[in-house]
């Protein structure tokens, strides 16, 4: 997958709502978090980011509002470097030529200034502000001059500008595509995204500048139409999955951050192309749900068609779009893979660690970046907002508590007092202090929803520390404590899955011993396999004198995956009891080529704790039948496998009946 939104790791509503200096000083940090009354978003440090560019004269294919009355462009720097004394040094993307000026990249990307112009859009809608209602009509002015307007490619975008304003189609490192407007893009999505909530804001603002953006999104959605929408209705197979042709770069991701701009424009007023164009994209992200409450990939919606065997965190809007198309739509059954996502997999991924940048399928890439957290907390409130429901407001506080501290590292990643947030949290808990446009961006979409949103704020706020947590966990196939099998190193990406280290075969007949450790609940034990195309294997899978099952596979069809053979995880089909540790797996047809194994609680737990007594618990189910759980004191609200709220109470003892594939909070 090619986007410039990975580059470096390391909805509020659906229309929205409704200095040149080289260094930026850091201010306070975690202990500076503000009262919950006041406003969180601070948009210091993504000011300190802008910049302006005066594009050649008549180049070509690109303009944009008023250019001759006012030639300057506002960008913002792709990166912004650390630098001693709590400062930052503005970057672009690429090694910098010091004759020429330019970077291998460039300094200005379309991705983030069309993300940028959301943030001040959504600030302007919600607070009045004069100054972000300027900085979004000039990073919108911007946004246009991305665009190609004639030719073949006309509607695209061209990915990077350098400091001067002259575009570079063609950056090193290359994205594709390349050139960069020759078709669809994640570039192109969030153009639609940010010409679509820009129309809305300065419909009654602006009627001549909302008219211009509302012809600049007829051009892309002209290119989306011509280039992806031109297959709607057609399928095709990814690894013998039955996908849909007509994802933006075949991804819900991209396709889903196109959708929350057709949404912000079809409810701002009646346009039947916009319509048209929101509703199949909808029904093709939709088309990406899979999985069940106890079987890979837990109901989410995945990204990625080409692939059905990752989910990553960032970008991972899809249900926000989902919930944001089916209520301008008036469809409620677009809703429904949104809120079977927030519901057993959002809960899956909070338990097991937080929002992690792959699970591939393996939970291998545990870098956790503010575009991934601030999707889910986007996610969560748009399924809140489609459903009602203050379950879903309950778990999007908790999501959007890792950026005041509430991760596996205890460190603060948004920090009010400055607007900074930082760029990565690492595995091991290191922090990386860079802070570009992306994760700025992403940090403050986050603040402006919870400004947005008082109580999920005041929530979110005072819990800034993971007290418990028990999840999903990952065991390395090559942690067998005895195996006859081989044990080898495999190239990583396999093009369209990772390995996750090296790999276990087994031979017909070899055997494999793990000691998986005991649990206060029954567990799913899930092998994840890499399995050849066409290729038949078995094995059977025991515990002391318990037979967990067999798994009998047979390697899918390839279709449009891009590698011949696929990773799966694969459930068992009966649990592993509590009391019992160890998991033996036998070969008896052809060659297990082992990952390794995931293993899913029957319960799973999340406790975030802050400052006084603040206290947030969240336990759900795997299960396929009710579950007795002990749980803390405080008000208590259950909730079944759609999402919906359950009459419960606890016992004399502490204990509440979970419902299968449900989940619980408990507040105080």
């Amino acid at each position: 997958m090619n986007t410039s939104a990975h580059r470096r790791a390391g909805t509020v509503g659906i229309t929205a709502l409704a200095v040149l200096a080289l260094t930026f000083p850091l201010g306070a940090t975690a202990a500076a978090a503000a009262p919950a009354f006041t406003a969180v978003t601070n948009l210091a440090h993504l000011d300190f980011l802008l910049d302006e560019a005066t594009p050649p004269a008549d180049v070509d294919g690109h303009s944009t509002y008023r250019q001759d009355e006012e030639p300057t462009l506002t960008l913002p720097w792709t990166y912004a470097d650390a630098r001693d004394g709590g400062t930052f040094e503005r970057v672009g993307g690429g090694p910098l030529d010091p004759e020429t000026g330019y970077w291998g990249q460039g300094a200005y990307n379309a991705d983030d200034v069309t993300r940028a112009a959301v943030v001040y859009i959504r600030h302007f809608e919600l607070t009045g502000d004069d100054d972000s209602r300027d900085k979004a009509y000039e990073l919108l002015r911007s946004v246009a001059y991305f665009q190609t307007t004639e030719g073949p490619d006309a509607g695209n975008v061209v990915l990077w500008m350098q400091p001067d304003g002259t575009l570079n189609p063609s950056a090193e490192p290359i994205e594709l595509p390349d050139p960069s407007d020759s078709g669809p893009s994640y570039w192109l999505a969030r153009t639609l995204w940010a010409l679509g909530e820009g129309y809305a804001a300065f419909k009654d603002e602006d009627p001549e500048f909302a008219a211009f953006l509302d012809e600049r999104l007829d051009l892309s959605l002209g290119a989306l139409n011509r280039q992806v929408l031109s297959t709607y209705g057609q399928w095709t197979v990814s690894d013998g999955k039955r996908v849909p042709t007509w994802l933006i770069t075949n991804g819900a991701d991209a396709s889903a951050e196109a959708a929350l701009g057709l949404a912000a424009r079809v409810e701002a007023g009646p346009d039947r192309a916009a319509a048209t164009a929101l509703r199949q994209l909808a029904k093709g992200i939709a088309a990406m749900a899979d999985g069940s409450t106890r079987e890979w990939p837990y109901r989410a919606v995945l990204p990625w068609a080409e692939s059905p065997a990752i989910w990553h965190a960032w970008g991972s809007q899809m249900p926000a779009a989902l919930a944001a198309a089916s209520v301008v739509l008036g469809d409620r059954s677009l809703a429904r893979p949104a809120v079977a996502d927030a519901t057993t997999f959002t809960t899956t991924l909070l338990t097991a660690g937080g929002p992690d940048n792959g699970w591939n399928p393996s939970p291998f890439d545990r870098v956790q970046i503010a575009y991934g957290a601030d999707s889910r907390v986007q996610s969560l409130l748009g399924v809140a907002e489609a459903t009602g429901s203050e379950g879903f407001e309950d778990l999007a506080a908790m999501q959007a508590a890792w950026f005041f501290g509430a991760n596996h590292a205890g460190q603060q990643m948004y920090d009010p007092a400055t607007g900074v947030t930082y760029d990565g949290l690492q595995p091991d808990g290191t922090v990386n202090r860079n802070s570009g446009a992306e994760s700025t961006i992403h940090g403050l979409l986050t603040a402006l929803a919870l400004d947005a949103h008082p109580g999920v704020k005041r929530q979110a706020l005072s819990l800034t520390e993971v007290a418990d947590r028990e999840g999903l966990t990952w065991m390395e196939a090559e942690g067998a404590v005895t195996t006859t099998g081989e044990v080898s190193t495999p190239e990583s990406w396999t093009g369209e899955s990772s390995w996750s280290g090296d790999k276990l075969t087994l031979s017909r007949g070899d055997t494999a011993i793990f000691d998986v450790g005991t649990a206060g609940t029954d567990r799913w034990i899930e092998p994840v396999v890499w399995s050849e195309v066409g290729e038949r294997t078995s094995s059977t899978w025991t515990s002391g004198r318990t037979k967990l099952g067999t798994l009998q596979l047979t390697g899918p069809a390839q279709g449009i995956s891009p590698t011949a053979g696929a990773m799966h995880p694969h459930t068992l089909p009966r649990a592993l009891p509590g009391f019992r540790d160890e998991v033996r797996v036998q070969s008896t047809r052809g060659e297990l080529q082992l990952d390794g194994i995931l293993i899913r609680p029957f319960v799973s737990r999340l406790v975030l704790e802050g400052d006084g007594r603040a206290r947030t618990e969240l336990v759900h189910s795997a299960a396929r039948s009710p579950q007795k759980v002990t749980v803390g004191t405080g008000r208590v609200a259950v909730y079944d496998d759609r999402g919906r709220e359950v009459r419960a109470k606890k016992d004399r003892f502490g204990a509440l009946t979970l419902p299968a594939g449900g989940f619980a909070i408990v507040e105080r």
